[in-house]
């Protein structure tokens, strides 16, 4: 059974920091690329990062999260990380882990996802 597990959300300052972790099962890791979109109420799920199998450094970030997010991948640990940092009451939302099966690092759909994790939620409040 394929399954991709996140952890890490919760509740945080603006300007603070968070890491999320998915950790995949039930499919080769290493050979697919992963993503993190997320979803705030009343809006469309969008792409937040990505990162191309075997973690060859074809990384993709949206606009609105360069410059404080990155993402990582550890392919013995089956694990993609999402590190957040100076967060804004926008980031707020529930955070999604994806494998892909196909991937742009120009743009990333959710089109292309062929599995999503179960969410977490991020929180960013005074």
């Amino acid at each position: 059974q394929v399954q991709l597990v996140e952890s890490g959300g919760g509740l945080v300052q603006p300007g603070g920091s968070l890491r999320l972790s998915c950790a995949a099962s039930g499919l080769t890791f290493s050979t697919y690329a992963m993503a993190w979109f997320r979803q705030a109420p009343g809006k469309e799920r969008e792409s937040v990062a990505a990162i191309s199998s075997w973690n060859v450094g074809n990384i993709y970030y949206s606009d609105s999260v360069k410059g404080r997010f990155s993402i990582s991948r550890d392919n013995a640990k089956n694990t993609v990380y999402l590190q957040m940092n100076s967060l804004k009451p926008e980031d707020t939302a529930v955070y999604y882990c994806a494998a892909l099966s196909y991937y742009d690092d120009r743009d990333v759909r959710a089109k292309w996802v062929r599995v999503w994790g179960q969410g977490t939620q991020v929180t960013v409040s005074s």
